[in-house]
């Protein structure tokens, strides 16, 4: 470990800040803003396990706990969330506009004022356009290496050269070189010069979301499927909050849209996960209003991407067929006595690929639906994207063989062993997991959930 260590250090300079960073600060860091933890999509990984600020590389394996000491692991697939990434063009275009309200307009004395206005330049340009970061690469650099540790007999170098360790991307740069960053941790980590090795980029798997029609237009492309979202960014919890950042900057409240409260919230936010930052633009929420402006993302999650549409689950049959069938591969091949094929499966995406098939499995599923005049009542909601869904967010489902013919199967949310909703043990039996998504295994067509026109069931 100590060799990789070096080798980062070495080739990868930027590396050493910000692992030295992450040794340093604490949880009231003043190099912390105090609203990370309310960041929605845009948040770091190390938000979610705040142990990984102190040490990158941490893994604690005693979280598995099989049942037995002769339960082994055969199969681990890993759908995961592309890294750290800079804004979209549009993001860029609205944080623009209100830098430039800020620059031209805002007036009084406070130091984060003055400091955004005198020294603070908007580096942002428009052909970053959602590309990785420098900090992207090494979120799934440092994700490959701790799957590594936490299953060795999986993730190792003899499985990889074997190409027993499968990729597969989504055809967007960000995952694409995401993927590239996963496999260069793992030859990195073990000094792999001599060899390269594929990966295999399919749309119609990890953005099967553009591929089904009767999603793009009854919900992607409909207004009306969002309209709590709107009623939301309208309604008077918002209002507050864009008066809030109003008065703080002097300005008139015509001036602060939901837009611009939005473009506010992921300068601070971007400014943190891109450049490990407390930017001045922080300074303009406190957290009553950050759990606002999370709400409001979580609602457009909701309704677009989770629980608010049947189709947005269902849309993502295809890639829930697809790792069941990975499964089945594993345990029939392990059971007639054979080598797994495929021992791991890498499958990079983005966090319209992963909430998707989260809802599909029923991760997340609170009481209430999540509405514009609900958000009182949902404080403690389950389904908050900050905590599911930051950058390299990721689902593993780790097949054991216990002996016997007993295979178990183990589902981890962001390297966390978490229980198949409706299921009692952390790890089942495989064959009582499949019983209970038997609907969906038997039925969950893609081609037939994406129909725009369907016969009635």
């Amino acid at each position: 470990m100590l060799t990789f260590l070096w080798k980062f250090t070495v080739f990868h300079p930027l590396f050493i800040s910000c692992c030295l960073l992450n040794y340093v600060i604490s949880e009231d860091s003043p190099d912390i803003p105090a609203i990370t933890k309310y960041f929605n999509t845009k948040g770091r990984y190390e938000e979610v396990n705040l142990y990984l600020r102190e040490d990158i590389l941490a893994v604690n394996r005693s979280i598995l706990q099989p049942p037995s000491a002769q339960c082994r692991e055969i199969h681990l697939t890993a759908i995961i969330r592309h890294g750290t990434r800079y804004p979209t063009t549009k993001n860029i275009k609205d944080m623009l506009h209100f830098y430039n309200i800020v620059r031209h307009n805002a007036s009084g004395e406070e130091s984060w004022l003055r400091e955004i206005q005198t020294h603070w330049t908007m580096w942002y340009t428009d052909d970053m356009d959602g590309r990785l970061v420098r900090k992207g690469q090494d979120d799934l650099k440092h994700l490959a290496v701790r799957l590594s540790k936490l299953f060795p007999s999986l993730v190792s170098e003899e499985k990889l050269r074997g190409g027993l360790i499968k990729f597969t991307t989504s055809s967007k740069h960000r995952c694409v070189n995401s993927t590239l960053s996963f496999k260069a941790g793992l030859t990195e980590l073990w000094n792999i010069t001599d060899k390269e090795f594929d990966h295999a980029a399919n749309d119609a798997l990890m953005r099967f979301f553009d591929k089904c029609t009767r999603f793009v237009l009854e919900v992607d492309n409909n207004p009306s499927a969002v309209v709590e979202v709107e009623k939301f960014q309208q309604g008077p919890e918002m209002r507050r909050v864009q008066e809030k950042i109003a008065d703080r900057l002097r300005v008139p409240y015509s001036n602060i849209t939901y837009v611009m409260t939005e473009a506010a919230f992921y300068l601070c936010a971007y400014e943190f996960a891109i450049k490990a930052v407390n930017s001045p633009w922080c300074q303009l929420f406190d957290e009553e209003d950050a759990k606002v402006v999370e709400y409001a993302s979580d609602l457009r999650e909701f309704w677009k991407r989770g629980y608010g549409h049947d189709i947005n689950s269902r849309s993502s049959c295809i890639l829930f067929h697809d790792a069941f069938s990975r499964l089945d591969k594993a345990a029939s091949e392990n059971q007639s006595g054979k080598q797994v094929t495929e021992a791991v499966t890498v499958q990079i995406g983005h966090a319209d690929t992963l909430l998707p098939l989260l809802t599909l499995l029923g991760f997340f599923k609170d009481s209430d639906v999540l509405t514009s005049t609900n958000y009182a009542t949902q404080a403690n909601r389950s389904f908050r994207t900050s905590h599911m869904m930051p950058y390299a967010a990721n689902l593993l489902l780790v097949l054991y063989d216990c002996g016997g013919a007993e295979l178990r199967l183990q589902p981890l949310l962001n390297e966390k062993p978490v229980t198949f909703p409706g299921l009692t043990d952390s790890m089942p039996l495989y064959q009582d997991v499949k019983e209970h998504y038997k609907e969906l295994l038997e039925g969950c067509d893609f081609e037939t959930e994406c129909e725009l026109f369907r016969n009635p069931a």
